[in-house]
């Protein structure tokens, strides 16, 4: 057995050093350094977000052998996003105890666990639970137990590219809690996918995060990153606020790779898997957002005839809940001219309920110099029932419609049959085209619940289309 200097065992960046050493690897990085020290010294529920190619599952894989080496009973649980991926993880880590002395005392034993699966160190107490073992984020975790948990990219873009996705990763992902054992850590390393990224949702459930982009953000980029930004990185920029847009490892990548690594992959690509920006990509993902309206009281007859749009703070609605995405805001308009004019067109569409919780939804929008007004909105439970016929009908009257669109569904143009003498025996002095079967599909819904009339629940809220 190989003494190992005192140094390398209280320090994990020292051993750090030596691995790559003795992979014939240039020395770490001072940002590769600042990774390894968080591993060590970070909180027990702790997320590293690194730029794609820093290392970020090298460096944790020798931060394993380190641990291992302080305390051969600790027990770790590698979990990738694929089996693969993680039996690759334990692998690298088996390879490493073989080949460099200073680890190889950690060889397992001819009666220890040594598959790529799950092996043991020699040093270690006879246990049901390896001293590494890899799984992948979907397969058999019941009934394992250890003292870390390495979660190595478990969220890629096929299992979080639907909200049903993401909740199903999420509920997966809390079964760690009840593997761990006291006092354990969890660690996880990746890249988030888009906003709604597991690990934003964790960094809510009290996990702290720490972030490594490729570049220097500038300024105003600063708040996207909600505090979580490595402060190495922080308190060099403070220093010198010109390094923004600088390559914050440039051993690594220098300015030329990044350019050429943000031309292949793209604005958007390169934002999630280099910058470790969310907001660009949802913003290409989903281009229409509440910043875009213009939200006002509306008159049911009138409108400006003209209207200026703005995302001025000042303009912001503060009381209005955000339902969209974070930073999104709904604001009051810039400029409302004084003179107003008849709208010169309105619109109703209905969305026919079908069965069980399903509801019938409307719209109402009317058009004037090239803006679009929504004036009324709502829905109710009914569907071909009486009721919600004439409330549909009364609707119609108040907005002064002039035209209704009626989404085809299941009786493709039953809904249509039935509305048409309500309609007429309440507005008959409709004026233009009273009714016109729309040949959608029902795959967009809107929201919508209980029987308040419908100019309880019309939004009185102008949108700019």
């Amino acid at each position: 057995m190989v003494e190992c200097d005192a140094r390398v065992k209280s320090d994990f960046r020292n051993f750090l050093f030596l691995v790559w050493k003795h992979l014939h690897l240039p020395e770490p990085t001072p940002l590769q350094y600042e990774i390894a020290h968080w591993l060590q010294h970070g909180p027990k529920r702790q997320i590293i977000e690194a730029f794609r190619g820093v290392g970020k599952s090298w460096i944790t894989s020798a931060y394993v052998l380190w641990v291992l080496l302080n305390d051969p009973d600790a027990k770790f649980l590698i979990v990738s996003a694929s089996k693969q991926r993680s039996d690759d993880f334990s692998t690298f880590t088996q390879r490493l105890i073989s080949e460099m002395p200073i680890l190889q005392h950690l060889m397992p034993t001819d009666d220890q666990r040594s598959s790529r699966i799950a092996f043991d160190v020699a040093p270690a107490r006879a246990a049901h639970a390896p001293s590494v073992k890899s799984v992948g984020v979907f397969g058999q975790m019941t009934g394992s137990r250890a003292t870390h948990v390495i979660a190595d990219d478990v969220e890629v873009l096929n299992n979080s590219d639907t909200e049903d996705k993401r909740d199903k990763l999420l509920q997966t992902v809390m079964e760690f809690e009840a593997i761990i054992m006291p006092g354990a850590r969890i660690t996880y390393l990746g890249t988030p996918q888009t906003e709604s990224s597991l690990y934003n949702k964790l960094r809510g459930k009290g996990y702290v995060c720490r972030i490594w982009p490729s570049r220097y953000p500038a300024q105003e980029k600063m708040s996207l990153y909600d505090g979580a930004l490595a402060p190495e990185l922080v308190a060099a920029f403070e220093r010198d606020p010109s390094i923004a847009g600088k390559p914050t490892d440039p051993r690594r990548f220098n300015e030329l790779d990044l350019m050429e690594r943000e031309s292949a992959y793209g604005r958007s690509g390169f934002a999630l898997q280099f910058m470790l920006d969310t907001s660009l990509s949802d913003a290409e993902r989903y281009p229409l957002k509440m910043a875009d309206l213009i939200v006002m009281e509306c008159n049911t007859a009138k409108a400006p005839i003209s209207i200026a749009w703005t995302n001025d703070i000042r303009n912001q609605y503060r009381d209005l809940p955000n339902v969209g995405f974070t930073g999104d805001r709904f604001y009051r308009p810039m400029f409302v001219d004084p003179q107003w004019a008849e709208y010169k067109g309105s619109v109703m569409t209905i969305d026919p309920s079908g069965r069980g919780k399903d509801e019938t939804t409307y719209a109402v929008v009317k058009q004037l110099h090239g803006n679009l007004f929504l004036t009324a909105a709502g829905g109710f439970k009914g569907g071909y029932e009486t009721p919600t016929l004439v409330a549909l009908a009364n609707v119609a009257k108040e907005q002064k419609v002039n035209r209704l669109i009626i989404e085809s569904n299941f009786g493709d143009g039953m809904f249509l049959k039935i509305l048409q003498p309500v309609l007429t025996s309440i507005y008959p002095d409709h004026r233009g085209d009273p009714a016109q079967h729309s040949e959608g599909t029902k795959d967009h819904r809107h929201a919508g619940a209980g029987h308040e009339p419908p100019q309880a629940r019309g939004g009185l809220r102008a949108g700019q289309g």
